[in-house]
């Protein structure tokens, strides 16, 4: 009985990796045909860009002022106050940038990805699109993966700074710190390594979110309840291998550094 019951879980696990992995292969077997659509992807890169600026720069700068202000009664105990700067730096561009732009993006942009295209399936507009001769997965859901793939380490680069602007000025109203001897500071620790690997780590977060935005919508069924459920796994799955990502990257380059 109980073997009864595993064997289509199983079944349907399965099943489930080999769609997507057929869904991931497909990209890239359209990524490089013609017709490139690239007025849609300057479309999406805005909408994943631009419209996500005013959450991204809140939360950056909330995040550069409060681990500044965590940080401080810590290293004040060592009397090493001055290495505020360098912490708060390693901290931003390897760690919270990277991840703190992902999760935003992944709960911003990928939702509605999953809800955008989830409503045109289950209103048939994808089916319009092969009548018309539209190829709907490469003007859907090519544009938007290289749209978020692009655009998040462009996010990443502004969340760092902006969180970096918010530690300034808490380190600057504490130890009236010159703008200049903060940068120095702050910059010495960073090494080519962090940047790129930031950079590269985010390109894999905005590839995942694309990806799992996508699918999601493309395969959704029943209804405005099919768009629901379409946009809340997008933002679940994302979310989940964004963390399983981060962990995997951050081992391979401590092994590297």
């Amino acid at each position: 009985m109980r073997r009864h019951l595993i064997s289509p879980r199983l079944d349907e696990f399965f099943s489930g990796v080999y769609r997507l992995y057929k869904f991931i292969l497909e990209f890239f077997k359209q990524l490089f045909r013609p017709p490139f659509e690239m007025q849609e992807v300057a479309r999406q890169c805005y909408e994943v860009g631009y419209r996500s600026l005013p959450l991204i720069s809140l939360t950056g700068f909330i995040i550069g002022i409060v681990f500044t202000k965590q940080s401080r009664p810590s290293l004040q105990e060592f009397g090493a106050s001055s290495w505020l700067p360098s912490l708060i730096s390693i901290a931003v561009i390897r760690a919270l940038a990277p991840l703190v732009t992902a999760l935003i993006a992944a709960g911003k942009v990928g939702s509605n990805i999953g809800a955008e295209l989830g409503s045109m399936k289950v209103t048939e507009q994808i089916d319009a699109m092969e009548v018309s001769a539209t190829n709907p997965y490469k003007f859907l859901v090519v544009t938007r993966v290289l749209a978020t793939t692009l655009m998040l380490p462009v996010l990443m680069m502004y969340t760092a700074l902006v969180a970096m602007m918010g530690s300034y000025l808490n380190v600057h109203a504490n130890e009236l710190t010159s703008l200049r001897s903060f940068l120095d500071s702050g910059f010495s620790t960073i090494s080519f390594l962090d940047i790129f690997s930031s950079i590269f780590k985010t390109m894999i977060f905005g590839f995942t979110i694309g990806i799992a935005g996508c699918y999601q919508g493309f395969n959704a069924t029943q209804g405005t309840q099919g768009v629901g459920r379409a946009a809340n796994a997008a933002v679940v799955a994302s979310m989940f291998m964004i963390f399983v990502e981060e962990m995997i990257i951050v081992q391979i380059v401590n092994a590297i550094r």
